[in-house]
């Protein structure tokens, strides 16, 4: 299991860290917690804590012991200590942001081709990201003409999932990614827009990059 942005979402009041062997988070700066980089892995086992951190410190079992080959995915002392002063404020973040996202489910509710999923029951959300689903057909502009309508108004979205890694050369040749086979994922790829989201965003922002959406091929 990889909740990577799932950082303090719950499932009926639980973790869903708790589910499945493993779980990895991302603490890249996009993410709404954050040690500037790095991550982490969560076990439920002493015995897989210990096979993980024999692995990120380069196999090395105390000063003069290797164990097994390993790698240097260590967090730093630096991004350690950014990352406990987050943890003082993330809940007002997580807050912050669904303040967000209501303004904006509420703002892009009724607009033709612009859908976007609301909470799910039983779910406590964070609120990382904002993304839409831009249907060319109903909407009356693709996803990328509207990412760059938003871009000449400084206005910097992100095309998630795009390109698709099945695109690339070493990849595109694969039985596995022949057209048809990857559906979801390309129509994922050609319609997702995630919208600005943080913390300090006004909601005369919210309303600028909403009436620029609700305005098509204007």
């Amino acid at each position: 299991m990889l909740p990577i942005h799932a950082f303090g979402v719950t499932k009926n009041g639980q973790s869903i860290l708790n589910y499945g062997d493993l779980s990895v988070l991302s603490f890249h700066a996009t993410k709404v917690y954050s040690t500037i980089e790095g991550g982490a892995i969560i076990s439920h086992t002493p015995e897989m804590k210990h096979r993980i951190d024999n692995l990120k410190n380069f196999g090395f079992r105390g000063e003069t012991v290797i164990e097994e080959p390993g790698i240097n995915g260590k967090l730093n002392e630096v991004q350690a200590g950014y990352g406990l002063l987050q943890l003082k404020y993330i809940d007002n973040y997580i807050e912050r942001n669904k303040d967000i996202t209501l303004l904006y489910r509420k703002l892009l509710r009724n607009i033709p081709g612009v859908s976007y999923m609301d909470d799910i029951l039983g779910i406590r959300h964070n609120y990382s990201y904002f993304p839409i689903l831009v249907d060319e057909k109903q909407y009356g502009m693709n996803r990328n003409e509207l990412y760059e309508k938003l871009k000449k108004h400084n206005i910097y979205s992100r095309r998630y999932f795009y390109p698709l890694i099945s695109n690339f050369e070493p990849y595109r040749d694969l039985p596995s990614v022949r057209k048809g086979h990857l559906y979801v994922a390309s129509k994922a790829a050609e319609q997702v827009l995630c919208l600005p989201i943080y913390i300090k965003m006004r909601q005369a922002d919210i309303y600028n990059i909403c009436n620029l959406i609700t305005k098509v091929n204007k």
